[in-house]
């Protein structure tokens, strides 16, 4: 009572400890609900269900975690048809008909070696298993990484008996091969500092990857000799995933965002197909006043077949239904028809949740669903714009680094190996091109970005999926053809203005009469 009249007359209370300064921190009590500078932060009812979690990309993905993700998003491409094109859909618009190459000595075209190349790398020679060539190993592997997180690429050297144009194949295999039992530190002598694994990767004492555990066969495919797992140098494996925190050493399935949204979304879609079902099959049920009567189509374990039985305690019990049911019941029997409440607002459902998955897995709706009905010029565009970015980043951030990457590595090797000088030798890679969304608005900006200086027609060339290099070189090839034929088109810039009109020619230069449109 006291204290309640002293804080009621704002009367300091006497007490024995010492009073706080104002620099003094104040203590949160967490218990009760913690009230921080930051309302995430806090702690209480509203933030009860945040896991909150100090481990590193690794810790948080464990071998665990990632065959458990890799298996459920493999049933669901499998299974789920929004997955599958979500799956297909990045694969082909990152890599498409494939991110072609050419070979550079000091930053011309060596057409020597990249018509060597070619012979290996456009052909299903470059395959380990015969079926594709670099191409369809490139859509193989995007596929592979947006379901399974990642994909695995060895090297296999071959011998000149092989009669390869080139000495090495590819070998895509899927992530399940790291062996992710080898974990740990390394050992070492006393008072030396050894290296590391992590989950099958093998790393130098600096952290630099020295290479890979890898099984013997796939672990799932039942083999005996699977069982066992070897170590395989850095320099013939590329792990190709997309690593979103920094120390990520494994990749994640493109679908973890979206995997239990998918599968709720899967049961609702379920539930009303077979309410809807329910509802069309059952007619009605047939009563009778003569207790002795038979059952149309019912045949009783003693009754000959075809004959029809008395209604009888053995008779059988609707124990499923199908389209046109009729039911026969006992004479005064009450049937009581199960009446489950409607649910509106089936397809607005639908749209958020299809919205709710591609922004998970970064497509567009409309590429997902194939839902064009509320889509207009502008925001077709813009939503095809976004998208180009995040494939661009996803090309040129991941695939093209660490796959490409890795087999323009191999391929100067193999160019060693069989004798050639790589002295100055590198390859260029060039993305496949995007359609236009409107080409006769479009080719015109075009156009005027490389008159005003805003372009080059090397980077228009690379925007359209091709080598500016063997671009250029073709044009100058058709217009000497052109040139002595006596031809002249009104789309060669270098005689017709952009409006039709005779282009000014040098004083040297033969005036040549047109030929045609």
């Amino acid at each position: 009572m006291a204290s309640l009249l002293d804080r009621l007359f704002g009367r300091a209370r006497p007490s024995a400890e010492p009073a706080r300064t104002a620099a003094a921190p104040k203590r949160i009590r967490t218990g009760r609900g913690a009230r921080a500078e930051y309302d995430g932060a806090t702690l209480g009812r509203r933030a009860a269900g945040w896991r909150r979690t100090r481990l590193d990309a690794n810790g948080e993905l464990s071998p665990a975690v990632a065959a458990a993700l890799r298996g459920i998003a493999r049933d669901l491409v499998r299974n789920n048809p929004f997955a599958a094109r979500g799956a297909a859909t990045i694969a082909h618009n990152m890599v498409g008909t494939g991110i072609t190459f050419q070979v550079y000595r000091n930053g011309t075209i060596d057409d020597r070696l990249n018509k060597l190349a070619r012979r290996h790398l456009d052909t299903t020679a470059c395959d380990a298993s015969g079926r594709h060539d670099l191409y369809g190993l490139q859509l193989q592997a995007a596929r592979t990484i947006v379901e399974s997180g990642a994909v695995v690429m060895r090297r296999r050297w071959r011998r000149a008996s092989d009669r390869l144009p080139l000495p090495f194949q590819l070998q895509v295999i899927e992530p399940d091969y790291i062996d992710p039992s080898k974990h740990g530190p390394l050992s070492s002598a006393p008072g030396v500092q050894g290296g590391f694994l992590i989950n099958g990767v093998q790393f130098s004492p600096l952290g630099a990857r020295e290479g890979y555990w890898l099984f013997n066969g796939h672990p799932g495919g039942g083999r005996a000799d699977a069982l066992g797992s070897t170590f395989v140098n850095a320099a013939d494996v590329a792990h190709v995933f997309r690593a979103d925190r920094p120390e990520m050493e494994h990749g994640a399935t493109w679908f973890a965002p979206v995997i239990l949204r998918m599968k709720d979304f899967g049961d609702y879609e379920d539930a009303q197909l077979t309410r809807q079902k329910l509802a069309s099959a059952f007619v009605g049920v047939v009563t009778g006043e003569d207790p002795g009567g038979v059952i149309p189509g019912i045949q009783s374990e003693d009754g000959d077949a075809g004959e029809p039985v008395t209604l009888g305690e053995d008779r059988e019990p609707l124990d499923y239904i199908e389209p046109g049911t009729f039911q026969y019941a006992r004479p005064g029997e009450e049937v009581t028809f199960s009446d489950p409440p409607t649910v509106e607002g089936y397809a607005d459902y639908t749209k958020v949740s299809l919205r709710a998955v591609s922004s998970g897995l970064g497509v567009p709706y409309e590429a997902l669903t194939g839902d064009l009905s509320n889509v207009n010029f502008s925001s077709g565009r813009m939503g095809w714009l976004e998208y180009q970015r995040s494939l661009a980043a996803w090309q040129w951030t991941m695939f093209i680094p660490q796959f490409c990457g890795a087999v323009a590595t191999w391929l100067i090797d193999a160019f060693a190996m069989v004798g050639e000088d790589v002295e100055g030798v590198t390859v260029r890679w060039t993305p496949p091109g995007r359609e236009m969304i409107n080409p006769a608005e479009e080719v015109k900006a075009n156009r005027d970005a490389i008159r005003s200086g805003q372009k080059t027609i090397s980077q228009c060339a690379r925007e359209r999926g091709e080598d500016p290099d063997t671009f250029l070189a073709e044009w100058k090839t058709d217009a000497e053809k052109i040139d002595k034929l006596g031809l002249i088109f009104d789309c060669d810039p270098r005689r017709v203005t952009a409006v039709g009109n005779p282009a000014e020619q040098e004083p040297s230069a033969q005036p040549v009469q047109p030929q045609g449109a």
